[in-house]
């Protein structure tokens, strides 16, 4: 009797653990799906889908389902990422300013229920917890996926600009899509008219000109056609941080541009700039002020009623068509700082990390949404729309930026030039350790160091947004931050000829394939590949996807430990790597002969056991009918 009870309850325990297994193995893969896919794509619709849906409310329920639900339900899964995002100074800024703005409820005199009011502000913090999951799992797709909505919107934009041409010239371009007010569209069209500008400031080819120029005078030429000036300001101001946060040869280019710009526009459209006077702004500005000196301090509270009636008309406003001014009138003094904070801490982080170009963009964007806040807008936290792109986007972007910086996401060290006498005087005193028909690939440094270059490619590949040199030395960092050896990264080089060059100190230890190849004894072998085994293991538990995996970049160094080289081609997965990658890792490897027979030939239990340490026991079965099923092919 007692041993069934025995026998029942390890049976109970192993159902337990399996089920336990199989929950937290579907969890990782929800968590991997939407940081993976949902995100970027919901992403990349916030962006764009403005210049082509027919409506908000389309806009709104997209993000909802593809950004802020899946950002919501990916911290649910797993609310350890809430350790580092909690630590940046712009999302603390935001949880401030949300959760007075929910106190202020108390004396606000709103008509909206509760729980609508609340929505909007947990609904713009996903956009700061999605913002900084994206970032820190996809890193390598930010840039093409603010390329892609800027490609969308020229071609919105291009379609809107040739069906406005036939109207009058005192008549406002609207603009296709959810575009229902000419103010709010410039806003739109301005946002993506410097990121081109940004493009053409930060790009290290001068091709990217050729497309970044054009697509700015194009984007520009829509601002002015919808006849709102304060974006026109918003630009000058944007164009005017970006000559001093790059300080480059282009920052003299850019201020002359902006000189001879000026002189142009005021004199092809000096009646449109001038002809309406302030429209008003100055004296809704005064009766605004009025109201908030009676309350200063905490304000009239969020969502109170506003009613600005304008001088000599009948018609009634419910903004001060000023940002600072509406956040004052809500929440008071005390709600005004953290929002000001955001907006002073965002410009100061970019200007500290200024050598990565995603700051210099996204900063851009914030100066520009500062300078369109001057005439426009008075909502505190508003629903997603055209005001998001002012202020709320960029903040997200810049707090997503510093947290992945300290995270080594992102690549915190600036690009040198080398030019080509340099690199030749440096060539002619190094040793080659691996060409190919082009030249030199590694080069060994009189000073010990090695230097790998990354040649240009003349058709398109995502090298061409995120070069491969920048990628080794990200992915050497985060190697090490997970406690896996790498390459020390010393310098990042861009060539003459368009190459990206990474400096690093060698790792001292010779390659796995060349140990297995002196080693004469087979238990000696043996016990090697069950270490590399659970080495193996380990890179998988920990997400580790490096697709050139074999021997000779894997490195036994002095010490015994194992450390990767060669690691452009490689990426960090948010969770233990799916059993299909685990098997495509390893059929990599059988692809070489040493390594295949060494390691699935001659000590395949080894390398089993080994793996097994860490693997779970379905991981390990499934790489095993797999070096069977392969085993079996080539015997047919």
């Amino acid at each position: 009797m007692a041993t069934t009870l025995v026998w029942l309850s390890k049976i109970r325990n192993e159902f337990y653990r399996m089920q336990f297994s199989y929950l937290s193995y579907s969890k990782n893969r929800v968590f991997d799906f939407i940081c993976l896919w949902l995100l970027p794509i919901g992403f990349l619709l916030l962006l764009s889908d403005l210049y082509f849906l027919p409506g908000r409310s389309i806009h709104h329920k997209l993000y909802y389902g593809l950004f802020s639900i899946p950002t919501l339900i990916a911290i649910i899964l797993r609310p350890r990422e809430l350790k580092d995002i909690l630590r940046e100074p712009l999302v603390l800024g935001f949880i401030l300013l949300s959760l007075w703005s929910i106190v202020s409820l108390i004396w606000s005199n709103t008509q909206d229920d509760f729980v609508g009011l609340v929505r909007p502000a947990l609904h713009m913090l996903m956009l700061y917890f999605g913002c900084s999951l994206l970032v820190k799992y996809r890193a390598d797709i930010l840039q093409p996926l603010f390329f892609s909505a800027a490609i969308i919107a020229l071609i919105a934009t291009l379609y809107n600009l040739w069906v406005f041409l036939p109207n009058s010239p005192e008549a406002r371009m609207i603009g296709a899509g959810a575009f229902d007010n000419p103010l709010l569209s410039s806003h739109a069209f301005g946002f993506f008219c410097i990121y081109w500008l940004a493009l053409g400031m930060t790009c290290k080819r001068a091709y990217v000109l050729l497309i970044a120029a054009p697509a700015f005078l194009i984007m520009f030429a829509a601002i002015l056609a919808t006849g709102s000036r304060t974006p026109l300001v918003a630009v000058v101001l944007a164009m005017v941080w970006l000559s001093f946060i790059c300080w480059n040869r282009r920052s003299l280019a850019l201020i002359s541009m902006l000189v001879v710009g000026g002189i142009v526009v005021m004199t092809m459209f000096a009646e449109m700039i001038l002809g309406r006077g302030s429209s008003f702004r100055i004296e809704l500005w005064q009766m605004a002020l009025a109201l908030i000196e009676q309350r200063p301090w905490i304000g009239y509270g969020y969502d109170a009623a506003l009613s600005l009636q304008l001088p000599g008309t009948d018609e009634i406003l419910s903004e001060p068509h000023n940002f600072a001014l509406g956040v004052l009138y809500y929440v008071g003094i005390l709600g005004f700082l953290p929002w000001l904070f955001m907006q002073v801490w965002g410009l100061y982080s970019s200007w500290r990390h200024r050598v990565q170009p995603l700051f210099i963009l996204a900063s851009a964007w914030l100066v520009y949404g500062i300078g369109a806040g001057l005439t426009e807008g008075g909502g505190l936290i508003p629903r997603p729309k055209e005001h998001w792109y002012l202020l709320w986007i960029p903040l997200a972007v810049i707090a997503a930026l510093n947290i992945n910086l300290r995270l080594k996401t992102l690549r915190g060290r600036a690009v040198n030039r080398l030019p080509e006498p340099a690199f030749k005087t440096l060539e002619a005193h190094a040793q080659v350790i691996e060409e190919d028909g082009l030249g030199p690939k590694v080069l060994r440094l009189e000073n010990g160091n090695f230097l790998k270059l990354f040649r240009a490619r003349r058709c398109y590949t995502s090298g061409s947004f995120n070069p491969y040199s920048e990628r080794f030395a990200v992915n050497s960092e985060r190697l090490q931050a997970i406690g896996i050896p790498a390459p020390k990264i010393l310098d990042l080089y861009l060539l003459t000829d368009g190459s990206s060059a990474v400096l690093y100190q060698p790792l001292p230890g010779q390659t796995l394939r060349q140990v297995m190849q002196s080693m004469g004894s087979a238990s000696v072998r043996q016990a090697l590949v069950e270490r590399f085994g659970k080495f193996l293991a380990q890179l998988h538990d920990k997400g580790v996807y490096f697709r050139s995996l074999h021997l000779g970049n894997v490195l036994l160094m002095d010490d015994g430990e194992f450390a990767l080289i060669d690691i452009a081609d490689m990426r960090i997965y948010p969770s233990p790597l799916r059993n299909a990658l685990r098997q495509r890792n390893l059929r990599h490897m059988q692809r070489y002969p040493e390594d295949r027979r060494w390691l699935f030939e001659e000590q395949l239990p080894e390398l089993l056991q080994g793996y097994a340490t860490l693997a779970s026991p379905t991981a390990v079965e499934g790489l095993r009918q797999q070096v069977a099923a392969l085993t079996q092919m080539a015997k047919v």
